[in-house]
């Protein structure tokens, strides 16, 4: 195997951004950046506080424990790594709820770490539950029982945007100018959706305070790439043949992106040397890689997951599936993408399909299926719309959707069953139970819920038709039969 290591910066520094949402994709995307950053220019002003607010308190003290270094595991492929130590974290802080019931062990320390002048920049990957809003109409959930607790008790915020509500009216009345907010988070315009949370949170608490957010606090948009998927014992024992016994490493693949609206009135880092691509628009690149990578993705994960695939390499290397993939990219995504000249869609489909066929990585089909009623809007269901709009149909998405559904039930085609982990679990268990064998009421039920499917979408018969059929296909003749018959149309 051909092995490069390259350690940390032995250096601490004084801590510049604040990270809320500590996990895998944060610790080898963000984090990476910042420490080959520091690593080149020995500037120590940007260090960072990374919060976790929800779970995993284990890691939040197990990176205490360990001097807050951890190694990143950069996979090309099976015979090609870089371990790269990551040392640019400073602190870790906990803000959720502990085993024993206990709420925000931390949170005064991180609300006074937001709210510090030396805080400049606030990043997030809370995933697209963590913002609380609406999929379909981007509204805030004023409903949700978390969100209902911020607004009941404002200086003790247990969400994302209850924290940055709070440190903002904080910063505000010491007169400190507002740090700048950067969702790293896949969603479709996530700087403005970001604000549209935080914004209308604080006309619930003070309708000049929201003026102030929505005029003063810059909430710039970005693209994030890297396919980081959740360790496993195995990675831990490969990790551990190579002489690394780290619980807190990740592994990834080596292909990594980041594109940036460049609006940071306090400053931010010279990111443009380590590859980050600081723009005047992210939206064309945004739109690209939720509907062509992450659309594929939840593709793979609903049929590969019901049909009892377990990884994202196992599925691509079944050929049928491979070809749909490529059919849904290049007839159903690219066509309703709008790219700056000379972006060759082709050639990122291809790119795409290779990434997947990384044998190093074992990215579980179960863990991309997450929260299917969070992303598929934007992954699947706004390019549908839009191909409806312009006549055509989308008989890939259907099939998807087919398969979601039939996911959500808990149970794959062999009777296997597994958690199914989505903020709306229960109305889909409770739609199961209702509907029984009734298909037509079953997918019928799914597409009037007007909160994930928009409801032009779910109103188009010929569209609902094709779930409907693709669904039935898929739970009477398997995935070879839904496969077959979509290769006929």
């Amino acid at each position: 195997m051909a092995l490069q290591r390259i350690e940390a910066s032995s250096k601490s520094g004084q801590i510049g951004v604040v990270h809320l949402g500590l996990g895998a994709f944060h610790r080898a995307h963000q984090a990476v950046y910042l420490e080959r950053y520091r690593q080149r220019t020995g500037d120590l002003q940007w260090g960072v506080c990374s919060a976790n607010l929800r779970s995993s308190i284990g890691l939040v003290d197990s990176l205490r424990d360990a001097d807050y270094r951890y190694q990143v595991a950069e996979y090309a492929d099976s015979d090609t790594l870089t371990l790269r130590e990551i040392g640019v974290i400073e602190e870790t802080l906990f803000t959720g709820q502990d085993r024993a019931g206990n709420w925000g062990r931390d949170r005064d320390a991180l609300l006074a770490r937001l709210a510090s002048a030396d805080t400049r920049i606030v990043t997030l990957t809370v995933t697209e539950k963590g913002y609380f809003l609406n999929p379909a109409s981007g509204e805030l959930r004023d409903d949700d029982p978390m969100i209902a607790s911020d607004m009941a008790s404002p200086q003790q915020p247990r969400t994302a945007p209850g924290l940055l509500v709070e440190t903002l009216s904080r910063r505000r009345e010491a007169g400190i100018a507002p740090f700048t907010v950067l969702s790293c988070d896949n969603m479709p315009d996530n700087g403005k959706r970001t604000r549209q949370a935080v914004v209308q949170l604080a006309e619930q608490r003070d309708p000049a305070l929201a003026r102030w957010i929505a005029n003063e606090v810059a909430f710039p948009c970005s693209m994030v790439d890297r396919i980081v998927p959740a360790m496993t014992d195995a990675d831990f024992e490969r990790l551990a043949a190579l002489g690394v016994a780290d619980p807190n490493a990740v592994v990834c693949e080596a292909f990594t992106q980041w594109v940036v609206e460049d609006d940071f009135p306090l400053g931010r880092p010279d990111w443009e040397a380590e590859g980050v691509e600081m723009v005047a628009d992210v939206a064309p690149f945004e739109t690209m890689k939720l509907r062509m990578l992450n659309g594929s993705h939840s593709l793979l994960a609903y049929l590969g997951a019901v049909a009892g695939i377990e990884t994202v390499v196992d599925g691509i290397n079944y050929a049928e599936l491979r070809a749909l993939l490529r059919r849904y990219m290049l007839e159903e995504a690219a066509p309703t993408l709008e790219m700056p000249e000379g972006i060759d869609l082709e050639a990122y489909a291809d790119s795409l399909l290779n990434r997947f066929a990384n044998d190093s990585l074992r990215h579980r089909l179960q863990q991309i299926a997450m929260d299917g009623s969070q992303k598929l809007p934007q992954r699947w269901l706004s390019g549908a719309l839009k191909r409806i709009n312009a006549g055509q149909s989308s008989p890939c998405v259907a099939l998807g959707m087919a398969a979601w559904i039939r996911y959500t039930a808990g149970e794959d085609l062999q009777g296997n069953q597994y958690p199914v982990d989505d903020p709306l679990a229960k109305r889909f268990k409770a739609l199961h139970h209702a509907h029984g064998a009734d298909s037509a009421g079953l997918v019928a039920a799914f597409l009037a819920m007007d909160d994930v499917v928009p409801k032009e979408l779910a109103a188009d018969k010929s569209f609902a038709q094709s779930v409907l059929t693709a669904y039935q296909t898929l739970t009477q003749d398997g995935l070879d039969g839904a496969l077959s018959a979509l290769e006929s149309r």
